[in-house]
Formats: C-alpha cells, structure tokens, sequence
C-alpha cells in the first residue's frame, strides 16, 4: 500500500470498536470508503457502530469477539477474509484499565489488563501475519499509549502492557524487514476523552478522572486512517503525549515520583465510591460511545498531576537546550 492508493473497498478489522477511539475508527474508515469488520465483547454496541457506518455507504460486519482468547481472534480473521475476500488493515485496538495500588488490586485483574492489552494484541497479530505474509502486504496497527513510555504509578499492570507492546511491536518489525509490503505501525495517543477511565477496573475507592489536558480520540481515527494510506513505524498523537515522553526520557525518576505524588494527592480529595472491576470480566451493558462526557473536566481538577507533569517537560526541555 503506497500513498496513491485510497482505502476505498480495502477491509479493515477493528477490535475494541464499540467505544472511545475504537469506535471513531470504524466511522474514519468508514467515511474513507473502507469496509469495516468490527470486534468488541459488546453485541448492541457493535450493532449500533455498524448502522453508523453503513450510513457512510460502508459494508460493515460484526464479530463478537474477546482479544484474550486467541481461538477467537482466528475466528475474527477468518470471518473477515471469508465476508471480504481479504483484510488489508488490521488495527488492534482494545484495551482495558485498573487503578489501585499494586497489592490492594486483585492479582486476576492484573492478569486481566496483560491478557487484554498484550496477549490480545499479540494474538491479533499471530492470527493476521499469516494471511498478510501470504499476500505479500498488509497494514498491522497497534494502539498504545503515552504510558508505552512513561511508567503509570497505581495503573502497574497497565503499564507492564504497554511497555510490552512497545517492545512486541518493535521486535516484529524487525522480524518483518524481509517482508516490505508488510508494516507494524504503532499510535501513541495521549490522554483522551473517552469512556475508558469510566469502565476501568477501581479499587482506590475514589472516583477516577482522567488528566487533562485531553485529545479528541478522533484525532487518534485520523491517524490511523493516515497510517493506513501511508505506513510508518510510529506517530504521537496530542502535544502533552510529546512532552511526557520528553519528559520521561531526560529525567526518568523525577517523572513517576511526580505522577505518584500527584495521583496520591487527587485520591485525597476525591470522591468516594465503591471499588468494582469495571470492564474487566464482563462487558460493560448498553451503547457505547467515543467521548467519554468530560467535556466540562478543568486541569484544576486534577492540578497536582498537569501542573507537575506540564513543568517537568517544559524544564526537561530547557535544560536540553542549554547543553552544548
């Protein structure tokens, strides 16, 4: 796929598509002239997102599908090249949360989040290459994080996933150099107004937000889109994912000694409510939807944790310019 091609009738799998950036994909593509095969553990949600996008004059198919169970990822693609005659995008996009600090979390949701995050996406991988390898091409997307980069403090196993997948991304590609119309391309989104902290496993007892300033998740669908129609091995979404990273990189300590502080802070005022596993072992009922309705969320809200990572990038950066 080069740049002159369009992703009109090209078939693109998306997982996670019920919700938040997964669901803006599926319209992106939709809109682009792409049929849409679309997986989520959620029936009504994936049926609405799939109405959406036949809107668009798009061909969409369903798939209820759970990214842990790698049976069911063989189904997704199968169904997928049996309903389309091929895939020509596969995004892994699903993701799941939980926030607690590290012992008072149940050790079968830490499992959860690496099963979900990294095994899913590993096993969405393991069931397309085959299939891209036979075709000689084929566009592999994987949603990570900011938090690929800098470590989350009371988010552990979130961040075990995502360094993973940093690095299971990188190795691939790697092992992939001898197939040139194969690429593994990876989205680094920053913080995003999607429902994602609302259906995240809890076990602090206080109500969880996320850290503003947050990007519109149809920023990370354009992206992809864009990555789709012009491959490369990465892109950052959001402008304070930039400077975390930065962040992180000039001063590694002082960044998670920052975020636990700051996290340590907001818990002490925020609101108590009851600890739940969220989306963890079921899925969560009824539509879904890509804003996550923080329309309203002020970085005073969470001042400690924007104001303490906004000067770390900022003096990370000045410093870096004052080195000869």
């Amino acid at each position: 796929m080069n740049r002159h091609n369009t992703l009109s009738q090209k078939t693109v799998v998306i997982t996670g598509a019920s919700s938040g950036v997964g669901r803006a994909a599926a319209l992106a593509f939709a809109e682009a002239g792409a049929h849409v095969v679309l997986a989520a553990r959620r029936q009504e949600a994936l049926d609405q997102v799939a109405a959406e996008c036949r809107l668009h004059g798009s061909e969409a198919e369903v798939v209820l599908t759970d990214v842990g169970d790698p049976q069911a990822m063989k189904t997704l693609a199968a169904q997928a090249i049996e309903r389309f005659g091929g895939i020509d995008v596969w995004i892994n996009n699903a993701g799941v949360g939980a926030v607690g600090e590290f012992t008072d979390t149940p050790l079968a949701a830490h499992e959860r989040v690496i099963r979900t995050n990294l095994m899913g996406t590993m096993n969405g991988a393991y069931a397309v290459l085959p299939h891209f390898k036979e075709r000689g091409a084929g566009v592999l997307i994987n949603t990570l994080s900011v938090g690929s980069w800098a470590p989350a403090p009371y988010s552990v196993a979130y961040s075990a996933s995502k360094f993973g997948l940093r690095g299971f991304s990188e190795a691939l590609r790697g092992e992939l150099g001898r197939h040139p119309g194969i690429h593994v391309c990876d989205v680094f989104p920053a913080f995003l107004d999607t429902p994602g902290i609302a259906h995240a496993g809890n076990y602090t007892g206080r109500e969880l937000k996320p850290i503003p300033p947050l990007s519109n998740p149809r920023r990370v669908a354009r992206a992809m889109v864009k990555l789709a129609q012009q491959p490369r091995d990465a892109v950052t979404v959001g402008a304070s994912a930039r400077a975390i990273r930065l962040g992180h990189f000039l001063a590694p300590g002082l960044a998670s000694k920052l975020m636990a502080r700051g996290l340590e802070a907001y818990f002490r005022q925020a609101s108590p409510v009851r600890k739940t596993a969220g989306n963890l072992f079921e899925a969560p009922s009824g539509i879904g939807s890509v804003h996550g309705d923080y329309g309203g969320l002020k970085v005073r809200d969470l001042a400690p944790i924007a104001t303490g990572l906004a000067l770390l990038g900022a003096g990370v950066w000045a410093l870096s310019r004052r080195r000869p």
